[in-house]
């Protein structure tokens, strides 16, 4: 089973352009939307609404930084503060260029800053790399449950 791509954005527009940008890269992965930071950390400890959802992590996390409830540097600094967790590749994806908000996010621990671009080919070959790269070419670390094996 290919593990699914956690896509974390409150807003609807970089919601729906997200969501078709990962569809014309042809990802096998399955995306769960959620909208806030709180919804996030729901599914990823399988608490809340969530309790229920079958285990293992998502193969990438793609966080907003301006989120409702609970925001992405929450989001984050959670995430890489929780043992089950950590090793999951965080890539940061907002429109936010602040200095600030982009050096947060590093000493936090995320993989990667994105700034969305405004132009819509070039954000869907962005999502389309992104989607690519860390759920498809990238290569966990040793004993993080990845779900394919390599070597069949």
């Amino acid at each position: 089973m290919i593990k699914p791509i956690l896509l974390v954005e409150d807003d609807p527009r970089d919601l729906e352009l997200t969501l078709v940008a990962l569809e014309r890269s042809q990802l096998a992965n399955e995306v769960i939307v959620v909208r806030d930071g709180e919804a996030a950390l729901e599914y990823l400890t399988r608490s809340g609404e969530h309790a229920a959802r079958a285990e293992g992590n998502p193969a990438v996390i793609l966080l907003d930084l301006k989120l409702p409830k609970v925001n992405g540097l929450e989001v984050l600094q959670t995430v890489r503060n929780t043992d089950a967790l950590r090793s999951i590749p965080v890539v940061m994806l907002t429109s936010s260029h602040e200095e600030t908000d982009v050096l947060r996010s590093y000493q936090l621990g995320v993989n990667a800053y994105v700034v969305k671009p405004v132009e819509f080919k070039q954000f869907v070959e962005a999502i389309a790399d992104l989607g690519i790269f860390w759920a498809v070419l990238n290569e966990p670390p040793p004993g993080s449950s990845r779900t394919r094996r390599r070597h069949e």
